[in-house]
């Protein structure tokens, strides 16, 4: 998967515009400079996303406030790393309490938006540096698949890296983070009534575990052997 830029930048899409038109999401309006942004709700407000078909085509641009707002279901692409241990652990992050989507819950190693103008593959090591503090790693593409809570739609692109890693969480970013074993993933998805985990203190987001069950059979024999998994 890559992402096909138009060779102008398009304009950003406009909230205001679109609330007022029925079935308004192609509307857009003109760009302007995003401010320095620090709290979250200020990203949430001033980062510009890429808007995406399924196919990876760029359409449009828009704040990550407009894509998670549930009246648009802007498409827009983000990544997601799986960090194994190559021994039988998966690390996962959990989500910063100031986190507006979902905080405190156990999520992917790393997962983040595609800041408009990045590649895949530059989003990727950018976040996998931000989140958990590892710059040097081979990764391996999984797969791309469309994903749509009940608040916003993603394109989501997975990838997965083996090694001997000593994550460092960004504590702006993520509460903390440990290697689980797939046994104890399991038990606990297995164990889960609903998608939102089966108690507060190991709760997985929803994207996780639906992820999780697209591809836990590849990451235990990424995790063992890549060759059986060609």
């Amino acid at each position: 998967m890559k992402l096909i830029y138009p060779a102008t930048v398009p304009p950003l899409f406009s909230a205001t515009e679109g609330a007022s038109a029925s079935n308004a999401g192609n509307i857009f309006a003109t760009n302007s400079s995003c401010a320095k942004a620090s709290t979250e709700a200020e990203i949430e407000a001033h980062e510009q996303l890429p808007l995406v078909e399924p196919s990876g085509r760029v359409i449009g641009m828009a704040s990550r406030k407009d894509c998670h707002n549930a009246q648009f279901k802007l498409l827009h692409p983000v990544v997601h790393l799986h960090l194994l241990d190559g021994k039988g652990g998966l690390y996962l992050q959990k989500r910063a309490l100031s986190k507006l989507l979902l905080p405190g819950y156990w999520d992917t190693a790393v997962g983040g938006h595609i800041s408009y103008g990045e590649s895949i593959e530059e989003a990727l090591l950018r976040e996998t540096r931000e989140e958990i503090g590892i710059e040097h790693f081979k990764s391996t593409y999984l797969l791309s698949y469309l994903w749509e809570s009940p608040k916003e739609r993603e394109l989501v692109n997975v990838f997965a890296a083996v090694g001997t890693f000593n994550p460092t969480p960004n504590l702006e970013e993520v509460s903390e983070g440990k290697f689980w074993s797939f046994e104890e993933i399991e038990r606990i998805i297995a164990s889960t009534p609903d998608a939102a985990g089966s108690s507060s203190s190991a709760a997985f987001t929803p994207n996780f575990i639906a992820e999780y069950k697209r591809i836990g059979n590849q990451l235990k024999c990424l995790s063992t052997s890549n060759s059986c998994c060609e």
